[in-house]
């Protein structure tokens, strides 16, 4: 089982400031005065509840708020998002899916923070040998001729090309491509990878590869 410790420092090697609290009113004691950028809240607290942090922080701010749980009652889960937290994270659950799900929630309250998503690493197009791709004017060139591509095919292609050699998961994919909000099957992502390739060969210098178990990149070949 991850600690809370644990997490504090693989986000620390991220690049976050982070602070651990035991407890809920240890947390409560410091919140007004921290002011975190957001707060990932354990569901099992000794002393006051989950629940009960929650709602005193919500009085008081609505800084962006993710619950990680052991507990997979979905009614938890649902009354915990009516109480105003952001997102729920079951355990045990994957570091980097959580260093993904905390980047979706600051996006949606910090447009302008900059994670190093593929929108923000290249800007306006990516470009290779044989492969146009703009995301502002939803615009592909194959070989010099426009390729009609459906709009998540393109965002799909463009996310993976925009970051060369970098391994997505679907997880990743999804909250890139449909949004955090996404409710439905991951397998979303292998149907649109298919059909991109159906239109879009493999090229001597890239092409678009899958990482057995993980999920996919756009491999740029030396």
């Amino acid at each position: 089982m991850v600690t809370a410790r644990q997490i504090s420092t693989f986000l620390g090697n991220d690049g976050y400031e982070t602070k651990v609290y035991l407890d809920g009113e240890s947390a409560l004691a410091d919140f007004t005065s921290y002011s975190p950028d957001l707060v990932l809240l354990d569901y099992f607290l000794p002393g006051m509840n989950a629940p009960e942090v929650c709602i005193s922080m919500r009085k008081i701010s609505d800084t962006p708020m993710i619950v990680l749980s052991g507990n997979t009652q979905t009614s938890d889960k649902i009354r915990m998002l009516e109480l105003g937290a952001d997102d729920y994270i079951e355990k045990p659950f994957d570091p980097d899916e959580l260093k993904a799900r905390i980047h979706a929630v600051l996006r949606r309250y910090h447009p302008e923070m900059n994670f190093g998503s593929p929108d923000d690493a290249i800007g306006d197009y990516v470009e290779y040998p044989g492969l146009f791709i703009s995301q502002t004017s939803y615009t592909v060139k194959l070989d010099g001729e426009p390729l009609a591509l459906p709009p998540k095919e393109l965002e799909l292609l463009y996310c993976l090309a925009a970051s060369p050699n970098r391994v997505f998961t679907r997880e990743q994919l999804l909250d890139y491509v449909w949004g955090y909000d996404y409710m439905g099957d991951p397998r979303t992502v292998d149907v649109h990878i298919k059909r991109l390739r159906e239109k879009i060969k493999d090229h001597e210098t890239w092409s678009l590869s899958t990482v057995w178990g993980v999920g996919y990149k756009f491999e740029v070949k030396a």
